[in-house]
């Protein structure tokens, strides 16, 4: 019986009856295991969406949030690099077990802080501050998250990681659909309002998230996610620098602890299978580790690079009448694309939790691929002009772009997380120890990928300022200037 992270109870203490309850192995019915699914996949919805949506309302609202002259990009570095740090520093630093409740409630803390903050000071310093603290506990949130899944079964593993993935495209949606709505009542009550979101983080964990104890009789479980007793986290001298989390049951301590070797070990495979594509994708846009990576760079190279510069003229409704339905001045057209953008996110990452399988290994450098292409020809037609006068046939190509690469950004995130959190699962025959171990490389792994996402991203938000300013400089040079009044 694997037990219930949540219950941060002494070690040593009688056994509650929750815990009676837990030991027993009755398998469960149909329409048990199908209410339990149901819960399961809600919960991880929720924590990605409710995770990432903050990130995605501070990246569509850029341009109410710093002064026009000021690169657009500075708010995609200060909305990464934290992030980066949080998944640098948890997975590679600290090791035993994960105390998921502390993490999560001091990440809905944090988030709070952080909006706060964004929302009552008006100087670029102290907003910069607050999209600091939300971006660290966004990357730290969704660090935990995805670590969190691989304490479940392998096929609820998979399961948890598409509805989480799914979650993070709704938050793309979601965020940047919110301060479109939001925008009108200025920063501060916009962002004030979104400040609240968090809390249904904690609420999901404790009312609604089942324990993995809860479907040991759900056909295609193992006996290998049994409880394991262990050590008394208070017990060990180096109880600050450890995350373990307290067993309520009796029996044998069981103290397992990656060590930085160990670590070292199994992070160089992931390299060029994972964590490169990952890397590649989000700095010039996506593709599989190597893909992941390579395709998030060029992602939001794309996104916070170019896309402030692909404005035109306000379409006329007399003679574009669906444009002009959602372009009132060319401020709109930001957040546009990044709606856009995170729509056609939403539907690929939702691409496992729909049924649909999973792209073969080889397959995962394609979403880059393509992605590339979409860089190129966006950033010659933002550079050029390449495309028809008319402002309507160039909005509609601008707009068909953006959504492919929407779409092939998030088939690789969902594919490459998904994979990793298929490796490894204990056996029944293992011994206490080796499940343990099996159990802390796998959150491990599925961790320590996180850092080449936002790594990418980071060196893309850094390559967007210098490339914000060169298009718009490239865009005056041939007599349109729009670029200059937002």
């Amino acid at each position: 019986m694997q037990p219930d992270f949540r219950d941060e109870e002494p070690p040593f203490q009688e056994d509650s009856e929750r815990s009676s309850q837990t030991l027993a192995f009755a398998p469960q019915s149909d329409d048990q295991e199908r209410k339990l699914r149901i819960r399961l996949g809600t919960s991880f919805f929720l924590f990605g969406l409710i995770n990432n949506i903050l990130y995605v309302v501070i990246l569509s609202a850029a341009l109410d949030l710093v002064p026009p002259a000021t690169p657009k990009g500075i708010i995609a570095f200060c909305n990464i690099a934290p992030s980066f740090a949080a998944k640098v520093g948890w997975p590679y630093i600290l090791k035993g077990r994960i105390r998921y409740t502390r993490r999560l409630v001091g990440c809905c803390f944090c988030s709070v802080m952080g909006m706060l903050v964004v929302s009552s000071f008006e100087g670029l310093g102290m907003r910069l501050l607050g999209i600091c603290l939300a971006s660290f506990s966004s990357g730290l949130g969704e660090l935990t998250f995805l670590q969190l899944s691989t304490t479940y079964p392998i096929a609820l593993a998979g399961h948890s990681v598409g509805y989480f993935a799914s979650g993070t495209g709704g938050a793309g949606v979601g965020g940047a659909g919110l301060w479109w709505e939001l925008r009108s009542l200025g920063v501060k009550r916009g962002i004030a309002i979104c400040g609240f979101l968090p809390f249904v983080i904690p609420l999901a964990y404790f009312f609604l998230l089942p324990p993995a104890t809860d479907f040991q009789g759900v056909v295609g479980t193992s006996a290998a996610y049994a409880a394991i007793p262990t050590a008394d986290p208070s017990e060990t001298p180096a109880e600050e620098f450890e995350e373990s989390e307290a067993q309520a049951s009796r029996g044998p301590k069981i103290r397992v602890s990656l060590s930085a070797a160990d670590k070292l070990r199994l992070v160089r495979p992931l390299l060029l299978r994972y964590m490169l594509p990952l890397f590649w994708y989000r700095s010039c846009e996506k593709a599989p580790l190597l893909n992941d990576f390579r395709a998030l760079q060029i992602e939001y190279t794309i996104n916070q690079g170019i896309g402030p510069t692909l404005i035109y003229p306000v379409p006329s409704p007399s003679t574009h009448s669906f444009w002009g339905l959602f372009i009132k001045s060319v401020r709109d057209y930001y957040p546009l694309w990044q709606l856009v953008y995170q729509t056609f996110v939403f539907f690929s990452r939702s691409s496992i939790s729909l049924g649909f399988p999973a792209l073969p290994a080889n397959l995962l450098g394609l979403p880059a691929l393509v992605q590339s292409f979409v860089f190129i020809t966006l950033s010659t037609e933002s550079a050029k002009g390449i495309f028809p006068d008319d402002v309507g046939t160039t909005i509609s190509l601008v707009f068909l772009l953006i959504a492919v690469e929407g779409f092939c950004g998030g088939l690789a995130y969902v594919n490459v997380f998904y994979r990793i959190g298929q490796e490894d699962h204990p056996e029944e025959s293992d011994s206490e120890y080796d499940i343990e171990r099996k159990k802390q490389e796998r959150e491990f792994k599925i961790g320590s990928i996180g850092v080449a996402d936002s790594l990418g991203i980071m060196l893309a938000s850094l390559l967007a300022m210098p490339t914000e300013i060169g298009l718009c400089k490239a865009q005056v040079a041939r007599g349109k200037d729009l670029c200059r009044t937002l």
